[in-house]
């Protein structure tokens, strides 16, 4: 039991470092975008909690409207979101709602990569 829990603790920490990565390398690329090393950190921790709690509940609510546009809409409950956690996180900041949508595709295809490296054996 102790040796599943210490995976699940493990996987956890890699899961929030691999974020840290990702944010910090977008906001790297995109010049709309300012991040600190301790906005990255508690970025995402908050980013995290709010794709956990906020997410579903604004899935469900814009469901016909996601329906309506094939599923587009969700690159703008994302972009939403990271301002959102943008407003919340000290250190993080993003100019205008257009570079919080870079921000949440970029981040997405850096999220994927990494998670594929860290995947492969």
């Amino acid at each position: 039991m102790s040796n599943l829990n210490t995976n699940n603790k493990n996987n956890l920490l890699i899961n929030w470092a691999l974020g840290v990565i990702a944010i910090m390398i977008t906001a790297y690329i995109l010049p709309g975008v300012s991040v600190s090393f301790l906005g990255a950190v508690v970025g995402a921790v908050v980013l995290g909690a709010i794709n956990v709690f906020v997410r579903p509940i604004l899935l469900i609510l814009t469901l016909p409207i996601t329906f309506l546009t094939l599923g587009l809409f969700i690159f703008v409950i994302d972009a939403f979101l990271v301002w959102l956690g943008s407003l919340i996180i000290p250190g993080f900041s993003i100019v205008n709602f257009w570079w919080a949508l870079g921000f949440s595709i970029v981040l997405t295809v850096i999220n994927l990569g990494l998670d594929y490296l860290s995947q492969v054996k």
